[in-house]
């Protein structure tokens, strides 16, 4: 398990693909630079990195942005892309990192890497600016689909993290709730109200996830009535 890459970002504007006739013009810290060397992580983010939609990203549950590594030989031949065109933090990621793909890691996961302690706090909801970036709308549902999501971080000390630097687990308090699961029970087990219900009590994952759950679990019970 280690931390392969680390990226950082602020929000720029952007051009892209050409619509009704008009260059769409938009706003993201989703183009990220590879980071050499040692780099702060805060309670919040790394030092440098930024948010350009702060409603709907950052914030403690939402620290660090993860992605496997594993997973960019696919995304490479589907888009037709070399390593080149499509390097680590192609996803907008600040972690890219090797042994703890969706199924292999889980919520409340605790880890040391570098000087830092942080926590698995939720999956990846794969956003629009994504498929914008590439110039593939499906792009983000196609990352559902297949379950290659990505993950979040929480800071739970901050501390120095540099590209190389392991990742040591500390403590597993939910070995039966892997990334991958939860992911299943948002997007496949959707009519699953017991499922939900079992999510929405996790100890561990972000409130962002809960709520959404808890409001599944009402809607089943409101139209069983």
């Amino acid at each position: 398990m280690q931390l392969l890459s680390l990226h950082v970002g602020r929000p720029q504007q952007r051009t892209s693909a050409v619509r009704d006739g008009q260059p769409t013009r938009w706003t993201s810290a989703i183009y990220k630079q590879p980071v050499v060397g040692p780099r702060a992580l805060g309670p919040t983010n790394l030092d440098g990195d930024a948010q350009g939609d702060t409603k709907n990203h950052g914030g403690p549950d939402k620290a660090v942005c993860c992605y496997p590594a594993e997973h960019y030989p696919s995304w490479r031949e589907l888009l037709g892309l070399d390593a080149a065109s499509f390097p680590y933090g192609a996803f907008g990621e600040n972690f890219t990192l090797v042994g703890l793909t969706e199924d292999q890691i889980c919520i409340g996961d605790t880890f040391q890497v570098g000087t830092a302690r942080v926590q698995v706090s939720q999956p990846r909801m794969p956003c629009w600016k994504l498929g914008r970036k590439w110039e593939r709308p499906e792009l983000p549902g196609e990352a559902v689909a297949t379950g290659r999501t990505g993950y979040y971080l929480r800071v739970l000390q901050p501390g120095l993290v540099s590209p190389g630097d392991p990742l040591t687990l500390l403590n597993r308090p939910l070995p039966d709730w892997p990334v991958a699961r939860v992911n299943a029970i948002m997007y496949v087990h959707k009519d699953d109200a017991a499922l939900a219900a079992e999510a929405a009590r996790l100890p561990f994952l972000a409130e962002a996830w809960k709520s959404p759950f808890r409001r599944r679990v009402g809607l089943i019970a409101s139209r069983a009535k």
